[in-house]
């Protein structure tokens, strides 16, 4: 089983630092055992964009607007690298 590498692009002077790191924490504890890494990438220009490898981009905020809920974000990475895992509360509907 390969594992994933997901990267976090952040707009260093935005301070989305925070916000990076949180969903950093988020996803290590949600897909720890699959994943190779969750890097941080300090950016500019208000960037906030998530990816999978080097081709899935899971979320851009420019594209988007604003910033992912947990719940969404974990569905769309999920999907992508264990799409069988259930993801518990995170799969309920609202």
């Amino acid at each position: 089983m390969s594992k994933h590498v997901v990267g976090i692009e952040y707009c260093t002077k935005c301070r989305f630092v925070l916000r990076a790191t949180w969903i950093a924490q988020e996803l290590l504890f949600t897909f720890g055992e699959d994943l190779k890494a969750v890097s941080l990438l300090p950016a500019g220009s208000g960037v906030f964009r998530i990816t999978v490898g080097e081709e899935s981009v899971v979320w851009d905020r420019e594209v988007e607007g604003g910033f992912p809920e947990t719940k969404l974000l974990k569905q769309r990475i999920r999907d992508l690298i264990a799409p069988e895992r259930d993801l518990g509360h995170s799969d309920k509907k609202d």
